[in-house]
């Protein structure tokens, strides 16, 4: 399906005004959720329309769609937080997170001392485990989940805490790879940012989420699973994500078709955070390390 997008649009990445013109071509949607579905302070209802319409539609298999957000919370409470901001349940069959996989790594590692990193919002990521916990001088390995202020902090503020874990060779659990992540009508930092710094001072960084492969495989199975395990071939998957570096870059390296949301983290390099028009963005589409399949302003049907 993604060739032809493509194809309809030879030598040029396809502006949509609605899923509706390629959506019979899919059978999941892979959905992020920030800048997608909600701005942090209240939903797109636009966007949960869309995806119940998709859902709806007829096909030899249910239309699926799953929610895949590098929230380091499990998906559990990804959906109270949902259901909080005005996002239909309508618009999703499940939820998968970074914070899933960051719970699977830290079962992994369950019997050296672990050492938490961010606010206590993300203490719902280790209900039900038995870790060993120990504090920053004891600590085997590290999961940062964000920054403990992220109103006024920036991942600059840690390099005092992050230096004797580097120079010790502490691994750091990023559940969170985003740099960053709207709220309103502001980009606040979230944890990638500190483990992109922990690495530039040669610390050992293991990612949960978006860009890498394995929460998009996880994703994909749970995907299956609704469906008595039917394999869902990667060209019927469509990701849709506002994040040229997690979600477009993300669904490139697991091989399904991509829709950017420009209206989200990228929008003030776009010129369209005011509410100005979409516009030729393909000056700034080039100067991208990857590129999506089709780009829109706000998910919609």
């Amino acid at each position: 399906m993604a060739e032809m997008i493509r194809a309809a649009h030879p030598g040029e990445v396809a502006i949509l005004d609605g899923i509706a013109e390629i959506a019979s071509g899919f059978d999941l949607i892979l959905c992020d959720v920030w800048g997608v579905l909600h701005d942090g302070v209240r939903a797109h209802r636009a966007a949960g329309e869309a995806l119940t319409r998709f859902r709806a539609l007829p096909g030899p298999r249910p239309r699926r769609v799953v929610l895949l957000s590098n929230a380091p919370r499990p998906g559990s409470a990804v959906q109270g937080l949902l259901d909080g901001f005005g996002v239909p349940r309508t618009a999703y069959d499940a939820i998968v997170t970074s914070g899933d996989l960051t719970r699977r790594l830290m079962a992994e590692r369950a019997d050296a001392p672990m050492h938490h990193v961010g606010p206590d919002r993300d203490l719902p990521l280790f209900d039900g485990l038995d870790l060993a916990r120990g504090g920053p001088d004891e600590a085997a390995h590290v999961v940062v989940t964000g920054l403990l202020d992220d109103e006024t902090e920036t991942a600059a503020d840690y390099r005092a805490v992050l230096e004797p874990w580097a120079a010790r060779g502490v691994t750091l659990i990023c559940a969170n790879p985003d740099l960053v992540v709207e709220r309103g009508d502001r980009l606040i930092p979230c944890a990638g940012a500190v483990a992109a710094l922990y690495e530039e001072m040669g610390g050992a960084v293991v990612y949960a989420g978006k860009p890498y492969v394995p929460v998009y495989e996880a994703a994909l199975a749970t995907a299956e699973a609704l469906d008595h395990g039917a394999p869902l071939p990667r060209d019927r998957v469509f990701a849709i994500g506002d994040a040229i570096r997690t979600d477009v870059a993300g669904a490139r390296a697991f091989g399904v078709a991509s829709l950017l949301v420009a209206r989200g983290i990228h929008a003030e390099e776009l010129g369209i955070a005011a509410g100005a028009p979409l516009g030729d963005i393909a000056h700034w589409l080039d100067a991208q390390a990857v590129h999506p399949d089709a780009v829109i302003d706000l998910l919609r049907w």
